[in-house]
């Protein structure tokens, strides 16, 4: 019998409808429930994909990093790549973004826009704080490297263009963090531990550091909590409405960042701030 919502309906075996019994009850998606969760599954394959750009999945790892069966992502990975969402590398067949990815993108003029206006700003911060200057945009519960300006070399840095994480792992993620609204920040950060927990405690410990110390100074500080030797400071952007949806922030070693010098680069970050903000864009990345 169809719902009245239109969402699912009951199958009752003809034989047992005389002698109702709720064993024989069968609860099956229509088929509009059905095509949002493979819509659903095809895009968390996407956005996987999306956090390993250059070393890209195995199969095996990428079906179990979703809590897929490997024949289930098979199948869907065969068709994101007939559509280049997704390709498949030839020389160690790993998947990695297709091309249709960053021609999708192009269609977004607000954001090319918006990422333009900040690359002046990551130059500048690049020569006058030596190491790497980022910008990250907030993507759901975690941020996404839309800019990077600096030397492909600092050991352990391995943040690129496309790279995806959760938000409180990085300096630039945490800035964003701390400028969401309380609520908000409590279900991100739930999101956020229940990602970071399977790499040990370790690593959450590290992370929860981080978080603390961040908290205490109003912006991202990261003091080698997460890669070691490498200090790193971010501060959030904010949209027309007033919300915040990006960041930009600094990563080098220690020794090129020292806590001596910290302050000023942190005036440095927000002076930049102001002079993209300045620019009067409306918030390009809906959140």
């Amino acid at each position: 019998m169809a719902g009245s919502n239109g969402r699912m309906f009951y199958n009752v075996k003809h034989a047992a409808q005389r002698h109702f019994s709720p064993s024989r009850l069968v609860l099956i998606p229509t088929p509009s429930v059905r095509g949002t969760q493979t819509i659903a599954r095809a895009v968390t394959l996407i956005k996987a994909v999306a956090t390993r750009p250059q070393q890209g999945w195995r199969l095996t790892d990428l079906a179990a990093h979703c809590g897929y069966d490997k024949g289930s992502a098979h199948r869907m990975l065969a068709g994101l790549v007939q559509q280049r969402m997704v390709q498949q590398r030839g020389s160690d067949k790993h998947y990695v973004p297709g091309p249709l990815l960053f021609e999708l993108g192009l269609g977004v003029p607000d954001l090319s826009a918006f990422r333009a206006a900040c690359l002046p700003a990551l130059a500048r911060l690049q020569r006058n704080a030596p190491g790497v200057a980022f910008l990250y945009l907030r993507s759901g519960d975690e941020f996404v490297c839309a800019a990077r300006v600096g030397p492909n070399t600092l050991k352990g840095l391995s943040v690129e263009v496309g790279t995806r994480r959760p938000m409180v792992v990085s300096a630039g993620g945490t800035a964003i963090l701390l400028a969401l609204p309380s609520a908000e920040q409590k279900q991100v950060l739930a999101a956020n531990f229940r990602q970071i927990e399977s790499f040990g405690a370790a690593r959450l410990a590290a992370v929860q550091k981080m978080l603390r110390r961040s908290r205490r100074h109003g912006h991202g500080i990261n003091l080698a909590d997460v890669v070691p030797g490498i200090h790193a400071l971010g501060v959030p952007l904010f949209g027309a409405d007033g919300r915040a949806f990006a960041s930009i922030s600094v990563a080098g070693p220690a020794q090129t960042l020292p806590k001596a010098r910290l302050e000023a680069v942190v005036g440095l970050l927000r002076a930049e701030v102001r002079a993209i903000e300045g620019e009067r864009l409306s918030q390009p990345h809906p959140l």
